[in-house]
């Protein structure tokens, strides 16, 4: 058996506390030696005792209200009195104990200061009341009603006293704003006249708005949306049920334009993701040329993806920049060793960049050929097409003259 002043660990590896009422047992232990037994619950005794000091610390410091600091020091106490530890308990018990004169101060004092702050906030609440019965009396318009709103800030901010002064208090606050907020209105009647000179403005822009909301010239309309908007934000307010009915009709002839114009665009997207994926399909066959083996091979078939890669049309905006990225990389990987073979070749290669320059220019032909019809047709989305097609060839027979011109030199 080992023992200590606290308690001890009997030959069946049972741990004893030695308390005031006698020996308690708080566990056993019978992996260990009895040393190490002793030591466990010692060890959690000083955890309790780390705990209740650090307590005391904060009940002491005030960082915990009486009313919570009672509730923890209960929970605590309970703890220590059951806690399967080794050490003085009592103590610990005792030095809990110790703090309830030191919450009971606490709460004097906190009574004490509240009753104080209640003191306080009745004599500012007094000095807010005769300070808007004082702007309630006067004819200041402009200013008055952001005093007013500054005094009710104010007001809340402060705490709440005993119901019955409270209640009268905002009684004659609350009419002092009420008999200004009347005075102003009647005040501002005269500006009735501004308000029916505002309305006149608005309805002219609210059937502009809707003699624009069927137009498809989706860029200019939209300025002159905006120009609109402007002047409607100039006219100010109308009166306030003629002002809300002429918005909503300006607002729907918005709605109705820009809404057309987002279907238009959506189509238009969803016609260029079609195109992308198509182009993406063309970058596979592309990369895979690379690394270039057979420089005259690699050109044919880049040819052919060069052509479908034009006639695949335009992609979405946020697509253009990566897909285009990729493939002049494979083209110009492409140019540069067929460049260099063009300055290692014989004279024979020359016709045959000749001969790319020649197709390059048929080809051209025939799409200018084909735009100035689709021009004759009206047909502006073939238009559009033809004309990216034909920026693309002429791209590509720029590269081809500038090639043809360097071999010669």
């Amino acid at each position: 058996m080992t023992s200590t002043e606290w308690g001890r660990v009997g030959n069946d590896g049972t741990v004893y506390v030695r308390t005031s009422d006698g020996e308690r047992a708080v566990g056993q232990y019978p992996v260990g030696t009895p040393e190490e037994a002793l030591k466990f619950y010692t060890d959690r005794y000083l955890a309790l005792e780390t705990e209740v000091s650090l307590l005391d610390q904060r009940v002491r410091s005030g960082v915990l209200a009486p009313e919570e600091a009672a509730e923890t020091i209960k929970l605590v106490r309970a703890q220590v009195v059951e806690a399967n530890a080794v050490g003085d308990l009592a103590a610990l018990a005792a030095r809990l104990d110790s703090l309830g004169p030191v919450i009971a101060q606490q709460r004097a004092a906190r009574k004490a200061e509240k009753a104080q702050k209640a003191a306080e906030s009745k004599e500012q609440k007094e000095k807010i009341v005769a300070a808007a019965e004082k702007i309630a009396e006067g004819n200041d318009w402009r200013h008055g009603a952001n005093k007013l709103r500054e005094l009710l800030d104010e007001w809340k901010a402060l705490p709440r006293i005993d119901r019955a002064s409270d209640d009268a208090l905002w009684k004659r606050f609350s009419g002092a704003r009420t008999s200004y907020t009347r005075r102003r209105k009647s005040h501002f009647a005269e500006q009735d006249e501004k308000r029916a000179s505002a309305q006149v403005v608005k309805e002219r822009l609210a059937k502009q708005a809707e003699e624009l909301a069927s137009s498809t010239e989706w860029g200019p309309t939209a300025g002159r949306y905006r120009d609109l908007m402007r002047d409607w934000k100039a006219a100010g307010p109308a009166p306030k049920d003629v002002d809300d009915a002429l918005w909503t009709r300006f607002r729907g002839a918005q709605d109705t334009f820009f809404g057309a114009r987002d279907a238009a665009n959506a189509a238009l997207d969803a016609e260029f993701a079609v195109n992308a994926e198509v182009k993406e399909k063309l970058l596979v066959e592309a990369e895979a040329l690379l690394p270039v083996t057979d420089v005259e091979a690699a050109k044919r078939a880049f040819r052919d993806i060069a052509e479908k890669w034009d006639a695949a049309g335009k992609v979405p905006r946020e697509k253009i920049k990566d897909l285009e990225a990729r493939i002049r990389k494979v083209e110009q990987t492409i140019r540069g060793l067929e460049d260099e073979q063009w300055r290692k070749s014989d004279p024979e290669k020359s016709a045959r960049a000749d001969d790319m320059v020649a197709k390059l220019q048929a080809a051209i032909a025939g799409v200018e050929a084909d735009l100035e019809k689709a021009r004759a047709a009206g047909n502006e989305k073939k238009v559009k097409e033809l004309t990216d097609n034909l920026e693309s060839r002429q791209a590509f027979l720029e590269m081809a003259k500038r090639a043809s011109q360097e071999f010669s030199g």
